[in-house]
């Protein structure tokens, strides 16, 4: 349940970037990572409703996942971890938690902007 209000705040973000440009949101991209705590499949439950009414209503979400790595003590490699295992699969030793997989942001808001017609007068010779 603790998306909803996570929700509500991408779509203040992408609203606030619409209404700067004078536009409306026509696409977000959202990084997740399987370890930010976030669940990607809720946040897009509840974003067309949050989105109603605002400069997001109609956008597509786009969800990206990050798997989380692990960094090797020995070789230094990142490797995705093996169900009950730590251990690196290039030299076997003993793998480090890293921030990889913990990512959670707004990657970027796609804009539909209305053309502004400006009359400017030319002068023909």
């Amino acid at each position: 349940m603790h998306e909803y209000p996570v929700t509500v705040r991408i779509v203040e973000i992408a609203s606030e970037t619409a209404e700067k440009n004078r536009g409306r949101v026509r696409r977000i991209d959202l990084v997740v990572g399987e370890d930010s705590g976030f669940i990607g499949e809720s946040i897009q439950m509840y974003f067309d409703a949050v989105a109603e009414g605002t400069p997001c209503e109609g956008a597509t979400l786009v969800i990206e996942g990050v798997r989380p790595k692990l960094r090797c003590e020995i070789c230094g490699k990142l490797f995705e971890r093996k169900r009950y295992s730590f251990q690196c699969p290039h030299c076997g030793g003993d793998g480090e938690p890293t921030g990889i997989g913990k990512e959670f942001y707004v990657k970027s808001v796609e804009l539909e902007i209305e053309d502004e017609f400006v009359k400017t007068e030319e002068t023909v010779s």
